[in-house]
């Protein structure tokens, strides 16, 4: 008599989403999906040596370019429609707290509001119950554009 199949368990690695099998800018940056829903992300970053600036912090950019991530991961649903993608038409951060080299960062998002094709989004960026920044990002849903070719298009006249 054949066994029954143990129940396969979730590998937590495949918490991950569509957008970030491209996204070369997220991988360089070594963020780890802890969760991923409609309109809702939480993920995590450690800050290596090459992220720190002159004054011995974490870069501005590289808290903003994280706190980004997570705003395309909650404004894009991991199951959304193939045909169109949600995009920045802008964002603010304010910087509340220093982060430093070997700290872990997380970052969640929450959809505050959608209307139509716009939304808003609230990111909060925290090392450990610290929390370093704040980041609202409004967002525009389009047509998925057809993806060109970079060098293609350069050799054109």
């Amino acid at each position: 008599m054949q066994q029954p199949s143990p129940t396969p368990q979730p590998d937590p690695m495949s918490q991950t989403h569509a957008i970030l099998a491209g996204d070369h800018m997220s991988a360089w940056l070594g963020i780890v999906v802890d969760r991923v829903a409609p309109g809702a992300a939480l993920i995590s970053l450690e800050i290596r040596h090459e992220m720190v600036n002159g004054f011995g912090m974490a870069h501005g950019g590289i808290i903003f370019a994280f706190a980004d991530t997570c705003f395309a991961l909650t404004c894009n649903d991991p199951a959304g429609d193939p045909a169109t993608i949600t995009v920045a038409s802008g964002a603010d951060i304010n910087f509340l707290a220093p982060a430093y080299q070997g700290q872990t960062l997380t970052a969640e998002g929450a959809l505050v509001s959608r209307t139509g094709r716009s939304g808003i989004y609230d990111i909060h960026v925290r090392q450990g119950a610290t929390l370093v920044a704040e980041f609202r990002g409004r967002s525009r849903t389009i047509r998925r554009p057809s993806v060109v070719d970079a060098s293609a298009a350069a050799a054109s006249p």
